[in-house]
Protein backbone atom coordinates (compact mmCIF):
# COMPACT_ATOMS: atom_id res chain seq x y z
CA UNK A 1 0.00 0.00 0.00
CA UNK A 2 1.28 3.41 -1.05
CA UNK A 3 -0.06 6.40 1.08
CA UNK A 4 0.40 9.95 0.06
CA UNK A 5 0.29 12.60 3.40
CA UNK A 6 -0.41 15.87 2.92
CA UNK A 7 -1.22 18.48 5.52
CA UNK A 8 -1.71 22.28 5.81
CA UNK A 9 -1.79 23.79 8.49
CA UNK A 10 -5.26 25.93 8.84
CA UNK A 11 -8.55 25.70 6.90
CA UNK A 12 -7.89 28.24 4.79
CA UNK A 13 -4.53 26.74 2.92
CA UNK A 14 -4.61 24.25 0.15
CA UNK A 15 -3.89 20.86 -0.05
CA UNK A 16 -3.76 20.41 -3.86
CA UNK A 17 -0.27 21.89 -4.09
CA UNK A 18 1.09 19.04 -2.46
CA UNK A 19 -1.41 16.24 -4.17
CA UNK A 20 -0.07 17.54 -7.44
CA UNK A 21 3.66 17.12 -6.23
CA UNK A 22 2.98 14.46 -4.83
CA UNK A 23 1.46 12.79 -8.20
CA UNK A 24 4.30 14.05 -10.13
CA UNK A 25 6.56 12.15 -8.32
CA UNK A 26 4.46 9.14 -8.36
CA UNK A 27 4.19 9.57 -11.86
CA UNK A 28 7.99 9.69 -12.03
CA UNK A 29 8.62 6.55 -10.48
CA UNK A 30 6.44 4.58 -11.71
CA UNK A 31 4.08 4.38 -8.01
CA UNK A 32 0.57 4.54 -7.54
CA UNK A 33 -0.46 6.45 -4.60
CA UNK A 34 -3.55 3.61 -2.97
CA UNK A 35 -4.58 6.22 -0.34
CA UNK A 36 -4.48 9.97 0.74
CA UNK A 37 -4.57 10.59 3.42
CA UNK A 38 -4.95 14.70 3.97
CA UNK A 39 -5.76 17.26 6.94
CA UNK A 40 -6.40 21.07 7.92
CA UNK A 41 -4.55 21.00 10.76
CA UNK A 42 -1.57 22.32 13.13
CA UNK A 43 1.52 20.36 13.08
CA UNK A 44 1.77 21.68 16.55
CA UNK A 45 -0.99 19.29 17.35
CA UNK A 46 0.11 15.68 18.83
CA UNK A 47 -0.04 12.60 15.96
CA UNK A 48 -2.65 11.05 18.31
CA UNK A 49 -5.38 14.04 17.98
CA UNK A 50 -4.58 13.91 14.34
CA UNK A 51 -5.43 11.85 11.24
CA UNK A 52 -1.53 11.41 11.34
CA UNK A 53 -2.09 9.44 14.00
CA UNK A 54 -5.41 8.27 14.04
CA UNK A 55 -5.12 6.88 10.76
CA UNK A 56 -1.85 6.61 9.02
CA UNK A 57 -0.23 5.47 12.22
CA UNK A 58 -2.16 2.70 12.76
CA UNK A 59 -3.51 1.40 9.59
CA UNK A 60 0.44 1.39 7.68
CA UNK A 61 1.67 -1.90 7.89
CA UNK A 62 5.64 -3.45 7.00
CA UNK A 63 6.45 -2.85 3.60
CA UNK A 64 3.87 0.16 2.97
CA UNK A 65 5.44 2.98 1.33
CA UNK A 66 4.82 6.79 3.05
CA UNK A 67 4.72 9.46 0.74
CA UNK A 68 4.92 13.42 1.52
CA UNK A 69 6.03 16.30 0.37
CA UNK A 70 8.94 16.88 3.11
CA UNK A 71 9.10 15.77 6.54
CA UNK A 72 8.00 19.04 8.46
CA UNK A 73 4.41 17.74 7.43
CA UNK A 74 4.90 15.66 10.40
CA UNK A 75 4.88 17.69 12.60
CA UNK A 76 6.40 21.19 14.29
CA UNK A 77 8.84 20.18 16.58
CA UNK A 78 12.10 17.99 16.16
CA UNK A 79 10.98 15.26 19.01
CA UNK A 80 7.64 14.90 17.61
CA UNK A 81 9.08 14.60 13.90
CA UNK A 82 11.40 12.37 15.01
CA UNK A 83 8.99 10.26 17.34
CA UNK A 84 7.11 9.57 14.27
CA UNK A 85 9.76 8.15 11.87
CA UNK A 86 10.77 6.15 14.56
CA UNK A 87 7.59 4.82 15.10
CA UNK A 88 7.69 3.82 11.38
CA UNK A 89 10.84 2.65 10.66
CA UNK A 90 10.50 0.11 13.68
CA UNK A 91 7.16 -1.27 11.60
CA UNK A 92 9.35 -1.60 8.62
CA UNK A 93 7.14 1.44 7.49
CA UNK A 94 8.99 2.96 4.47
CA UNK A 95 8.90 7.02 4.52
CA UNK A 96 9.83 9.28 1.47
CA UNK A 97 10.09 12.84 1.35
CA UNK A 98 10.36 14.77 -2.02
CA UNK A 99 12.03 18.03 -1.46
CA UNK A 100 14.26 16.83 1.49
CA UNK A 101 14.85 13.88 -0.43
CA UNK A 102 14.75 11.13 2.18
CA UNK A 103 14.57 7.51 1.85
CA UNK A 104 13.70 5.87 4.87
CA UNK A 105 13.09 2.52 4.51
CA UNK A 106 13.87 -1.23 5.56
CA UNK A 107 17.88 -0.92 4.72
CA UNK A 108 20.81 -0.74 7.73
CA UNK A 109 20.94 2.77 7.66
CA UNK A 110 17.20 3.25 8.36
CA UNK A 111 17.61 0.94 11.42
CA UNK A 112 20.43 2.94 12.78
CA UNK A 113 18.78 6.18 12.13
CA UNK A 114 15.34 4.78 13.90
CA UNK A 115 17.38 4.01 16.98
CA UNK A 116 19.25 7.47 16.71
CA UNK A 117 15.62 8.90 16.66
CA UNK A 118 14.65 7.18 19.60
CA UNK A 119 18.00 7.68 21.76
CA UNK A 120 17.56 11.82 20.88
CA UNK A 121 14.09 12.02 21.82
CA UNK A 122 14.56 10.31 25.11
CA UNK A 123 17.60 12.75 25.36
CA UNK A 124 15.35 15.72 24.42
CA UNK A 125 12.85 13.99 27.20
CA UNK A 126 15.20 13.55 30.09
CA UNK A 127 16.64 17.59 29.31
CA UNK A 128 13.11 18.81 29.70
CA UNK A 129 12.56 17.34 32.86
CA UNK A 130 15.75 18.43 34.11
CA UNK A 131 15.15 21.92 32.95
CA UNK A 132 11.84 22.36 34.57
CA UNK A 133 13.65 20.63 38.41
CA UNK A 134 16.49 23.34 37.92
CA UNK A 135 13.90 26.26 37.13
CA UNK A 136 11.84 24.98 40.44
CA UNK A 137 14.67 24.03 42.96
CA UNK A 138 15.88 27.84 41.25
CA UNK A 139 12.39 29.78 42.43
CA UNK A 140 12.42 28.17 45.75
CA UNK A 141 15.87 29.05 46.27
CA UNK A 142 14.51 32.89 45.39
CA UNK A 143 11.78 32.59 48.32
CA UNK A 144 8.65 32.27 46.18
CA UNK A 145 5.98 29.85 46.66
CA UNK A 146 4.97 27.50 43.75
CA UNK A 147 1.35 26.34 43.46
CA UNK A 148 -1.57 27.04 46.55
CA UNK A 149 -0.02 27.35 50.25
CA UNK A 150 -0.38 24.66 52.22
CA UNK A 151 -3.61 24.82 54.24
CA UNK A 152 -5.02 27.63 52.17
CA UNK A 153 -8.13 26.90 50.75
CA UNK A 154 -9.71 29.56 47.79
CA UNK A 155 -11.38 32.13 48.36
CA UNK A 156 -13.38 31.88 45.48
CA UNK A 157 -16.19 29.83 44.34
CA UNK A 158 -18.43 29.81 41.61
CA UNK A 159 -21.44 31.10 44.07
CA UNK A 160 -18.81 33.47 45.65
CA UNK A 161 -20.69 36.83 43.60
CA UNK A 162 -24.27 35.92 45.09
CA UNK A 163 -22.96 35.10 48.66
CA UNK A 164 -25.30 38.23 49.99
CA UNK A 165 -28.47 37.31 48.13
CA UNK A 166 -28.29 33.27 48.96
CA UNK A 167 -27.94 34.71 52.62
CA UNK A 168 -30.80 37.28 52.38
CA UNK A 169 -33.31 34.38 50.30
CA UNK A 170 -31.81 31.23 53.09
CA UNK A 171 -32.94 34.08 55.75
CA UNK A 172 -36.54 34.87 53.95
CA UNK A 173 -36.72 30.97 53.88
CA UNK A 174 -36.73 30.36 50.62
CA UNK A 175 -36.45 26.86 50.10
CA UNK A 176 -32.62 25.75 49.01
CA UNK A 177 -34.21 24.06 45.85
CA UNK A 178 -35.37 27.45 44.54
CA UNK A 179 -32.43 29.13 45.41
CA UNK A 180 -30.09 26.60 43.45
CA UNK A 181 -32.53 26.33 40.63
CA UNK A 182 -32.45 30.06 39.97
CA UNK A 183 -28.99 30.31 40.40
CA UNK A 184 -28.37 27.60 37.49
CA UNK A 185 -26.53 24.99 40.19
CA UNK A 186 -27.27 21.42 41.82
CA UNK A 187 -28.73 21.56 45.48
CA UNK A 188 -25.41 19.76 46.30
CA UNK A 189 -23.48 22.28 44.97
CA UNK A 190 -25.53 25.51 47.06
CA UNK A 191 -25.32 23.16 49.87
CA UNK A 192 -21.75 22.94 50.18
CA UNK A 193 -21.21 26.53 49.22
CA UNK A 194 -23.53 27.60 52.31
CA UNK A 195 -21.56 25.71 54.21
CA UNK A 196 -18.48 27.27 53.51
CA UNK A 197 -19.99 30.96 53.90
CA UNK A 198 -20.83 29.83 57.42
CA UNK A 199 -18.38 28.89 58.98
CA UNK A 200 -16.32 32.22 57.54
Amino acid sequence: MVYGYIRVSTLHQNLENQQLEIEKFAKRNGITIDKWIEEKISGTKKPESRKLGRVLMQHAKEGDIIICTEISRFGRSLIMIMNVLQYFLERDIKVWTIKDNYRLGDDIQSKVLAFAFGLSAEIERQLISERTKQGLHRVRLEGKHIGRKMGRKSDFYKLSPHDEYIKQQIKAGKAKNAIAKELGVAWATLNRHLKRIITE
